[in-house]
């Protein structure tokens, strides 16, 4: 699998444009407005050059990320007004519980107020200090709470996913060897358990083979190892196996799902992306006894384990989001869209990561900006050039998301120096996705004139969030 043809996209009516349509009507609008470059620069001066901090007055079109920025559909906003007035808490839990179980194939299942907080619960309940976890490269809060638990974060991903030249059809895998060989290493009782993220956000949301998955679960199996997804993205990761992966063509998106969820003893779950809502998040996992323990940790965080923190209408949301993320028609509008707006920067020289991936378009920072070393912040201050040139909002994913390392202190130095155009899910137009397009065309026309930053304020932990930073030219 070291190559690929691009996929095509499913068979439509003969009379459908070229470019197919979204599959949905749009009922309800929010106002956006198109600043002037002087608001921009002010603006971006107060945020300190930190995309994060800019104010959503500030921002025309938002692709800082696609966590609880999504559409909610008219069935799911009815079911949180019925939820409001009809149901009780027991209700709507039950209601969540088996529409997560009937799909995700789980016996429990412990809601939670987002991603991060079950991947905190997780961690700070399976991982022993000293503990090592294997994951497919690292996402910023994931590898925080493994560390935070005093666990060592081990990166057993194939080698492809650090080229963001490389057209590798699934460069989310885990390379097995690399996983063997830290078992024999190191033995398998100091291995925690695997996380394996599926469609891999840092590496540009890149997805896991199913054959990969079943290799990774037989190798977890036979040492007696966990395995967890973090199945933040796993709807998307099951089109992209539908259309990529050999004989996959003719199942459905549930049945790829299904079996996909049959390999793991749990998982993470942040409902703010393909769950479609705007909080939540759950864990899910197939023993009991594991339960129990993480249901009494999460009672010391997230409230009661029926909750998770949540209203009756956040419950009863995320339900219905589950059921309508496995529509095809959906992901295949969806990814679409990344590929349309792939299609635009490609076409106009703009180096990304190839093949794009399910949840946003990454600009290769270090091809853009060679003129520039990683301890100026080359991907940080591209992530301002676009915003300052179009209003568009976008965030670095480099070497200030890789964060310091907890024993040396020094700059991690990741070999994926990326832009992150982030598509919220059933928000944005064709019109929008050009005028981005333009936006950046018009940064790479000047490139070789921009200078970098230094950062002159750094907190301790996900700095990514609050640093700040001013230009060094």
């Amino acid at each position: 699998m070291a190559c690929f043809e691009p996929e095509q996209p499913l068979a439509l009516p003969a009379w459908s444009p070229e470019v197919a349509p979204e599959p949905y009507r749009i009922k309800a609008i929010e106002p956006l407005v198109l600043t002037t470059r002087a608001r921009r620069e002010a603006a971006l001066q107060e945020a300190g050059w930190n995309t994060f901090l800019l104010r959503s007055q500030d921002v025309y079109i938002d692709f800082l990320t696609d966590s609880g920025t999504s559409a909610m559909s008219s069935t799911q906003w009815a079911e949180m007004l019925r939820a409001a007035e009809t149901l009780t808490y027991s209700e709507a839990y039950d209601r969540f519980v088996e529409t997560i179980r009937g799909l995700y194939g789980f016996p429990y299942v412990l809601p939670t107020h987002q991603g991060r907080a079950a991947e905190h619960v997780l961690s700070q309940v399976m991982i022993r200090p000293g503990q090592y976890v294997a994951n497919n490269m690292y996402f910023t809060t994931t590898r925080e709470h493994q560390e935070r638990a005093g666990g060592i974060f081990v990166d057993v991903i194939i080698d492809e996913a650090h080229d963001p030249a490389a057209k590798h059809p699934f460069k989310g895998n885990m390379d097995p060897e690399k996983l063997r060989d830290l078992i024999r290493r190191e033995g398998p009782e100091q291995v925690a358990y695997v996380c394996l993220e599926l469609n891999v956000n840092m590496a540009g949301g890149q997805p896991v083979s199913l054959e990969n998955v079943r290799t990774i679960a037989e190798i977890c199996r036979s040492h007696g190892i966990p395995l967890i997804f973090d199945a933040t993205r796993a709807a998307e990761n099951a089109y992209f196996i539908k259309m990529r992966e050999p004989d996959m063509q003719a199942r459905s998106i549930p049945d790829i799902f299904r079996e996909l969820m049959s390999y793991a003893d749990g998982v993470t779950v942040s409902a703010k992306k393909d769950l479609l809502v705007n909080i939540g998040g759950f864990l899910a996992v197939r023993d009991a006894a594991l339960y129990r323990r993480l249901e009494q940790f999460a009672l010391r965080f997230e409230g009661h384990p029926a909750d998770g923190g949540l209203a009756r209408r956040d419950l009863v949301a995320m339900a219905q989001g589950a059921r309508e993320m496995l529509d095809e028609d959906y992901l295949r509008s969806r990814i679409e869209q990344v590929a349309y707006l792939a299609a635009r920067l490609r076409d106009g020289g703009v180096p990304i990561v190839e093949p794009p991936g399910g949840h946003a378009v990454f600009i290769d920072a270090r091809r853009f900006l060679p003129h520039l070393s990683q301890d100026q912040f080359p991907a940080q201050r591209l992530a301002g050039e676009i915003y300052l040139a179009s209003g568009v909002r976008t965030m670095e994913r480099g070497i200030v998301s890789a964060g310091r390392d907890p024993k040396t202190g020094r700059h991690k130095y990741p070999r994926l120096e990326l832009v992150r155009l982030t598509i919220p899910r059933r928000v944005y137009t064709q019109g929008h996705l050009d005028l981005a397009a333009e936006g950046i065309l018009e940064v790479f026309a000047r490139r070789e004139r921009i200078g970098g930053l230094r950062m002159v304020f750094e907190p301790p932990t996900l700095r990514f969030f609050t640093a700040r930073f001013e230009p060094t030219v």
